[in-house]
This record gives structure tokens, C-alpha cells and sequence, in this order.
């Protein structure tokens, strides 16, 4: 682990390697899945759009690729994909599927606040979690510009910043109250709540996330929050499904970087 790295990049490796083992079945499912579905409700891709239909010949980028689904999902619609990962361990779950299902992805171990890949190496970059909440947008969204050609897109998704405002400091679950700052919100540190502690998440109000676009010089092509399918009844991840359908707790930004721009 390099001795450079920020806190939370070298906390969140070493929580994720610790964890990996959790997520191999989740991972060996969504593998075999041919229709894509996305979040922790498992929203259809077809109400989400969250990946182009037709990607080949395109150039594509997971950044936070975890055991490496999404990246089998481009893969199968024609892309030339890169994975990266700060954890080894949930990469060495992604190389075993990648084989397994005999497909061409190169996955590297790297954080997707510092990629080592050169400027303008991608046509699209997507983040279902990975980055999106577990890096620094400061950082990581500025470098997905730096990678992306003119005119490419990035799309995530993520925790709302709705439900981060609704969770205890307890770190149990979400409820009708507002327990933290929405405005200035940034870091969410989980390492010493009583409830299930956990990593160092990232996220801004929906004001601060445009600001940043703004800034990096994206323009925003669609933004959505989803609400779990009528199929969903259970709880998931700290938050319930009942406040989940009054409630945003996730969203989806679609970015793209204009034709013609540079990577400054």
C-alpha cells in the first residue's frame, strides 16, 4: 500500500480487502445477469439508462469496479473496458469471474482519485458506487474529466444526499428525521459510529454537486433519483424500503465533456 495515499483511500483498501469475501456471491449473480439492474433496489437498466445500448467501439472506464460486473456489462455490449479497484482482493474476485466467463477486461488496482491511465484515454466512465461514495468528488470527478476524450460521459450513482442528512449518528437506520448539516456536507466518516461501523463515504448537497460540475466543466445530461420497484419489500443496507418509496436514497448523474474541451 503506498505510503502517500490520503487516510480514507488507504482505510477504505483495507476495509474492503477485510470484507471482499461478502461480496463474491453477490458478484458471481450479477455476473450471470444479461439485463443489468443497478443500486441497492435493483432498478431495471431500462429505467435507469445507466449504460449506452450500443458500446462498440467504444472506449470504457469502471472507476471503483468492485468484483467487476458492470465491466462484463460493457464488456457484452461491445466495449474495450478497464476495472479499477482499491481493494486487490475484490479484483482478484473480478479476475476469477473475468475468466471464467472467458471475457477481455483489464482490471487494475488503483483509486479512482489517481488512475494511471493518460489523458483523454476513454470515451465513457461509470461509477455505481465504487467512486461514486467512496472517493473524494474533489478528486475523483476532476480526474474522470482528465481521462475522458471531448465528448465522452461519465455516469454514477449513489447514495442520495437526502438519506446521508437522515442518518443517525448512531449509524443505525435512515428515518423521517434530520439528524446531520445538509448544506457543507462532505465527508461521512463510518469508522466509529455503534451501528455496524464501516468505511469513509463522500457525498455533497445536490447545489455542491453541481458547483463541481460546473467548475470541472461537465454538463449535466440528466440527473435522477430512484425509488425501489414494486417487487422490492425489504430493508436494504440501513435503509427501509417503506422510507426508501417517500424518500430519495439514491441518484444518478449524467455528465458529458463537451467536444472541443481540453483536460485542464
Amino acid at each position: 500500500m503506498e505510503t502517500n495515499a490520503p487516510d480514507h483511500v488507504r482505510h477504505n483498501r483495507s476495509f474492503w480487502d477485510a470484507m471482499a469475501d461478502d461480496w463474491v456471491a453477490a458478484g458471481e449473480r450479477s455476473w450471470d445477469q444479461r439485463v443489468p439492474t443497478w443500486g441497492i433496489w435493483g432498478v431495471p437498466e431500462p429505467d435507469v439508462g445507466m449504460l449506452p445500448e450500443d458500446m462498440r467501439g467504444m472506449d470504457a472506464i469502471e472507476l471503483g469496479c468492485g468484483t467487476g460486473y458492470v465491466s462484463a456489462w460493457m464488456t457484452r455490449r461491445g466495449a474495450s473496458v478497464v476495472g479499477i479497484d482499491n481493494s486487490e482482493r475484490q479484483l482478484a474476485t473480478a479476475e476469477r469471474l473475468r475468466a471464467a466467463h472467458a471475457l477481455e477486461i483489464a482490471f487494475v488496482h488503483a483509486d479512482a482519485e489517481r488512475v494511471p491511465r493518460p489523458d483523454e484515454s476513454f470515451d465513457f466512465a461509470v461509477s455505481e458506487y465504487g467512486a461514486a461514495i467512496w472517493c473524494d468528488p474533489l478528486a475523483w470527478v476532476p480526474e474522470a474529466w482528465r481521462l475522458l476524450r471531448p465528448g465522452g460521459e461519465l455516469r454514477f450513482l449513489g447514495t442520495h444526499p437526502l438519506a446521508i442528512a437522515c442518518s443517525p449518528p448512531s449509524g443505525a437506520d435512515v428515518d423521517a428525521q434530520l439528524h446531520r448539516d445538509y448544506f457543507g456536507m462532505h465527508v461521512q466518516d463510518w469508522r466509529t459510529v455503534e451501528v455496524d461501523p464501516g468505511g469513509v463515504e463522500f457525498n455533497l448537497p445536490v447545489s455542491g454537486w453541481f458547483e463541481l460540475f460546473r467548475k470541472t466543466g461537465f454538463q449535466v445530461v440528466d440527473y435522477r433519483e430512484l425509488r425501489p420497484p414494486d417487487s422490492v419489500g425489504d430493508d436494504r443496507f440501513a435503509i427501509p424500503v417503506g422510507w426508501a418509496r417517500r424518500w430519495p436514497s439514491e441518484q444518478v448523474w449524467k455528465l458529458r465533456k463537451p467536444p472541443g474541451a481540453g483536460t485542464a
